[in-house]
Order: structure tokens, then sequence, then C-alpha cells
């Protein structure tokens, strides 16, 4: 079945944020990419960390899972980046045939 997605990954700066948004939407991997600013709490390397980071959320294709996470990977700046997608359930008709025909053709996938 074909499911759209949203992909989110997490950044220390804008500047990130938004080399990875541009990166994506260029690539046809993602047709949105909100960026919004957060509050992130965490164990890394047993220590717990509170930080302000860029939250990207990646509208997308399930089928393109795989490339879009690729591209991420390229440019993150973290060594072990957050990349996490969520089923969309269900989204508006219209909503989802346009970002149908922003992303790759889907159907040669």
């Amino acid at each position: 079945m074909s499911t759209y997605i949203q992909v989110q990954t997490t950044v220390a700066n804008e500047t990130d944020a938004l080399a990875i948004a541009r990166q994506v939407i260029e690539k046809r991997l993602a047709g949105c990419v909100q960026i919004s600013q957060c509050t992130s709490l965490y164990r890394w390397q047993n220590e717990v960390n509170h930080d302000i980071e860029y939250l990207c959320t990646m509208k997308s294709h399930s089928n393109l899972f795989n490339r879009l996470q690729e591209v991420v990977k390229q440019i993150h700046p973290y060594d072990e980046p957050e990349i996490i997608a969520t089923p969309i359930v269900q989204g508006s008709t219209t909503y989802l045939e346009w970002l149908a025909g922003e992303l790759q053709d889907i159907d040669t996938l």
C-alpha cells in the first residue's frame, strides 16, 4: 500500500535545518519541510543534555524514505542523527494530490 509519511530530524542550528530542507526539496524527496525551534532533552554518551534544536518535519512518501534518509545522513552534522518516519494516516485529498505532484515519480519506484 502506498503511504505518505512525515520524516523528522533535529539539528543544532537553523542554517543546518535550511540546508537539509533545501536538499530534500530540490531532489523532490519531500514536498514540504517545516522547520521549528524546539527544546530537546536526551541522553548522549552517558550524560543528560538539554539543548535548543531545530526540528525539520518533511512530508514525503514511504517509497522515497531510503533515498531521503541517505541525503539527510550525507549532510547531517550529528554523529547519530534522528531520522524517524511516521505514516500519515489521513489527509486532505487535495493536499495529498499536491504532495504527490511535488515528489519524484513514486509510481515508478
